[in-house]
């Protein structure tokens, strides 16, 4: 999955100090169809899960986390998230955060009523500057335009907003536009995350799943468009070594622990799994100078297509 964070801020120089969150799955129903979805055919078989099996899994997740964020699937369209946001907030989870890709955000009555129950952190996602672009990903007619808008509407809320995009194929060259497109909808919090080659990704790997190589200059750019707007940009999944000069931007440091409550009920740590099972290592990580500091890629990645593009750190 992308990972949007959710960070506390104590006053201190120290960086922020993640805290550890659960994420709850409450069914892969989504009225997107995206080429790079990492739930694959799930939506069709695993559409939602009861309420109150999903709120007996947030009491008894709450000795081990602090945070929450509600994923699916797509968890706007879940009939029972106001109830599931009212919940979490009576146990006394904080902050509570909803990822999501922003289309139902566009009714500025359900962004309302999420707030009013207790949601303090939206994470909307928008894959291109254009119409054309976005909902050729989405593969859902009319997407961008709601999502656009319900970026819009959560920063109005007063709410925390962190979108994130999800850098594929098709919109390598348009992420310095997205970025600017970002800024002018109010976001002051982007991430970039590259592609997880699962699911739906890795059914279609050669036409979704670029090169990092081709990714790094696109990079640098939206990180010169985001700097001369206002905004913090950070990426996901892109190793140190395709952003030399520029490791702040990386994200993984400030990921929270993260506790999965997924759709079948099981209890993953993902902050483990990821870091142990989800990326890898190779070859040329044993001589840079980044090595402990630095996830890897995704383990799909040099699978499919090797170390040669990795150069280590000196």
């Amino acid at each position: 999955m992308a990972e949007s964070w959710i960070v506390e801020m104590d006053g201190s120089a120290a960086p922020p100090r993640p805290l550890p969150r659960a994420d709850l799955k409450v069914g892969f129903a989504c009225n997107n169809r995206c080429v790079f979805c990492a739930q694959g055919d799930r939506r069709a078989t695993c559409g939602a899960v009861d309420v109150d099996v999903l709120e007996q899994r947030l009491a008894s997740a709450r000795s081990r986390s602090r945070g929450l964020v509600l994923t699916g699937g797509e968890p706007t369209v879940y009939k029972h998230l106001v109830r599931l946001v009212r919940t979490a907030r009576r146990l006394g989870y904080a902050p509570i955060q909803v990822q999501t890709n922003g289309r139902m955000l566009a009714y500025r009555n359900i962004v309302d009523a999420l707030r009013l129950a207790g949601v303090h952190e939206f994470s909307p996602s928008l894959h291109g500057s254009t119409a054309e672009a976005h909902d050729a990903l989405t593969r859902a007619p009319g997407s961008f335009a709601q999502s656009a808008l319900g970026i819009a509407n959560a920063v109005a809320s007063g709410a925390s907003v962190v979108t994130n995009s999800v850098v594929v194929r098709d919109n390598v060259d348009d992420l310095p536009a997205l970025v600017a497109k970002l800024a002018s909808l109010g976001v002051r919090h982007a991430q970039l995350a590259f592609v997880h080659p699962v699911g739906t990704a890795r059914d279609g790997f050669d036409a979704v799943v670029p090169r990092l190589s081709d990714v790094e200059a696109s990079l640098r750019r939206a990180h010169a468009t985001a700097r001369a707007a206002g905004v913090r940009l950070v990426t996901e999944a892109v190793p140190l070594c395709f952003l030399r000069d520029l490791e702040e931007v990386a994200v993984e440091p400030a990921i929270p622990s993260t506790l999965v409550l997924d759709f079948d009920g099981a209890a993953i740590d993902y902050s483990a799994w990821r870091e142990g099972e989800g990326k890898t290592h190779g070859a040329p990580c044993a001589r840079c100078s980044a090595r402990t500091r630095c996830e890897g890629p995704w383990r799909e990645y040099p699978e499919r297509h090797g170390w040669d593009e990795f150069q280590p750190l000196p």
